[in-house]
């Protein structure tokens, strides 16, 4: 019985051949960036590369009609989609219809315009999370989360501080070296800041999803003011906002620490409050007693 070729299974699977060191072939090097990255002007694609095409949905205040498509299609075009074709119309109740449409457009993506906030941190698994606050902090790091104002919506904080988590990632509340207080929904702001101030709060986190007339905006700015206004300056917790609709870049103007958007994991979270409350060699404040 012959010996099976070095390298290979009897299938012809690339295997490691245990007499013959380093006979498994490594990968070739990847080098440079992913060919997206290399690319700096782009623009949509659809049916084949480079095309243009796009699809887009949205309702008009008009029953459906011929003449509420021929709306659909006009209003596309004044996008920039031209040629526009309706693809799909649908009666929402007796005046509103909704539309999907698709066509190309011609204008292209400047990448290297394009402004976005990047995590400046790097992702800490449970445990060194845990050892970081332990080992810098000298005691447990205080979080308290709610939705405020008319927010009855608990599914974002929920899966933040939820020992269950989201996405594969266990919440906060896991975290043995971090103080948990979920006070839920609809939760008025001054009740959010005397909980703080009675817990000694490290970070407050908010999750916004009702963003009807800019609600989560107003809500925000509301809860930023009652900070600045009960807590010395520089004094304050950490104010941390989440939710779909946010834009990442506005943490300064709604007078927030943070702001998160849609997707965001418990160990994102975790990782920032390392990174925000107690940097690597430099011992928190309240680590001497002077919180």
């Amino acid at each position: 019985m012959s010996r099976p070729v070095p390298g290979r299974s009897d299938d012809g699977r690339l295997v490691a051949d245990p007499l013959v060191e380093g006979s498994l072939p490594a990968a070739p090097p990847v080098e440079g960036p992913p060919v997206d990255e290399q690319r700096r002007l782009v623009r949509p694609y659809g049916d084949t590369t480079g095309d243009g095409m796009v699809q887009l949905s949205f309702t008009l205040p008009i029953p459906h009609s011929k003449r509420a498509e021929g709306a659909a299609a006009q209003l596309a075009r004044k996008m920039g989609i031209d040629p526009a074709l309706v693809v799909h119309a649908r009666a929402v109740g007796t005046d509103f219809t909704f539309f999907v449409v698709y066509g190309p457009v011609h204008h292209l993506v400047d990448l290297s315009a394009v402004q976005v906030v990047e995590r400046e941190y790097p992702m800490l698994s449970a445990k060194e999370v845990n050892a970081a606050i332990k080992a810098r902090l000298r005691r447990k790091l205080v979080v308290v989360g709610a939705c405020i104002g008319s927010d009855a919506h608990t599914v974002g904080i929920d899966a933040i501080l939820n020992i269950k988590g989201f996405a594969g990632q266990k919440g906060l509340e896991y975290y043995r070296e971090i103080s948990v207080a979920n006070l839920g929904a609809q939760v008025p702001v001054p009740d959010l800041v005397e909980r703080a101030r009675q817990v000694r709060a490290d970070a407050v986190l908010v999750s916004q999803v009702i963003t009807q007339r800019d609600a989560h905006l107003h809500n925000t700015r509301e809860m930023s003011a009652a900070f600045r206004e009960a807590y010395p300056a520089g004094r304050r917790p950490l104010l941390v906002i989440g939710g779909p609709r946010f834009d990442e870049a506005a943490a300064a103007s709604l007078g927030v620490d943070r702001i998160f958007g849609k997707a965001t994991t418990p160990g994102e979270v975790a990782s920032y409050l390392v990174h925000a409350l107690i940097p690597a060699g430099i011992p928190h404040p309240s680590a001497k007693g002077l919180r």
